[in-house]
């Protein structure tokens, strides 16, 4: 219900002609990028976005587009397309990144660009946040015993609440050894094995032949996602936190050829990245890092902590383009008041109660 009513008010916004409107404005104010941010190609239905956004955005491969921003702004260099430029990203390297984005993207004749994670290409495990549902699912334990608390996962409420405990510790792990080790207990204690390959292909990482084809087409381009997808403020050794943004840098060159000069911090709020990744992007040589923090970037922002646009195949593509145009947001805060005065609202008694707790009280 609550999806249906999100694309009956994006429709509004879209066929009033607020979207339209707000990209007007957009296009002759300060300039700017948009870089949209997507996880997984499939799912949903990226063919219409792409033609959406192909249609009123000047899409540009990210290093292209942030040369622009901060290199050329100022200069008489303008582009001979004036419509607001943008970046389709995709962050940790999913299969289907190579069977359906590449493959839209070399149809459409549309530049994409994705953040790779090598230490999964090569291992071709699955990323540690897919493995705890996976395990979860997998389990044919009645109940397990983690961290002095008892879970029965024939409940469903249990298993839920094992997975949200698994999630964390491997979250905020001080290590990648740690987080491994864990997750190889994990492993154990609910009696499912490590996966191997041929295990539900869509989910597992690309590999270094799929990356090298992508490269070639000239459609794809590919930025760091650091070596293990660690959430970097939680590392406790600085040493290590540069081996994952050095190392990740260096191998990629390695396989591709060419330099690379882009990074997104997993995760990517302010809490989750720190000062010591921050300096350890700057000395690892990128010129570019990209964050989750919600925005459109100018030449005014930190060029290590450019914000995004979150994106969603699975998100009709009217919401997608309100989102992208601004008017989603500022719309927010209103939907934010209007969820809160719900919520107090259901949480007031109605005449009839509050009459039976009097009566007892009688």
């Amino acid at each position: 219900m609550r999806r249906l009513l999100g694309i009956c008010v994006a429709a509004c916004f879209y066929y009033s002609g607020l979207v339209r409107l707000a990209l007007w404005l957009r296009q002759r104010s300060v300039p700017c990028l948009i870089i949209l941010n997507y996880h997984r190609a499939s799912g949903g239905n990226l063919r219409r976005h792409l033609l959406y956004l192909r249609r009123h955005y000047r899409m540009l491969h990210l290093e292209e587009a942030l040369t622009e921003l901060y290199v050329t702004v100022g200069s008489d260099k303008k582009a001979s397309d004036q419509r607001v430029p943008l970046v389709l990203t995709f962050d940790d390297g999913y299969q289907d990144n190579y069977t359906h984005a590449y493959s839209l993207a070399c149809e459409l004749h549309v530049p994409i660009t994705i953040f790779l994670i090598p230490g999964y290409i090569d291992s071709g495990d699955y990323f540690w946040w897919l493995e705890v549902q996976r395990l979860i699912h997998l389990t044919q334990v009645d109940s397990v015993t983690l961290e002095n608390h008892v879970y029965h996962l024939k409940k469903a409420k249990d298993r839920g609440l094992l997975a949200q405990a698994i999630d964390s510790r491997l979250r905020h792990a001080s290590s990648v050894a740690e987080r491994e080790a864990f997750l190889a207990y994990v492993r154990e204690i609910l009696g499912v094995s490590a996966p191997v390959r041929g295990d539900s292909e869509a989910l597992r990482p690309l590999t270094w032949q799929e990356v090298r084809d992508m490269d070639e087409s000239g459609w794809v381009s590919f930025g760091a996602h650091t070596m293990h997808h660690h959430i970097l403020a939680y590392l406790s050794n600085p040493e290590e936190v540069r081996r994952e943004v050095g190392e990740c840098r260096e191998v990629l060159e390695h396989h591709l050829g060419h330099p690379v000069r882009t990074l997104a911090y997993p995760v990517g709020q302010p809490e989750h990245i720190g000062n010591t990744a921050l300096q350890a992007v700057r000395d690892a040589g990128y010129s570019w890092a990209i964050t989750t923090i919600s925005g459109v970037g100018t030449p005014q922002n930190d060029p290590y902590q450019l914000p995004r646009v979150l994106g969603d195949v699975t998100r009709h593509w009217l919401v997608m383009a309100a989102e992208v145009s601004g008017v989603w947001h500022f719309f927010a805060p209103l939907w934010k008041w209007t969820e809160q005065v719900k919520e107090r609202r259901n949480k007031r008694p109605d005449e009839t109660s509050m009459r039976k707790r009097l009566w007892k009280t009688l």
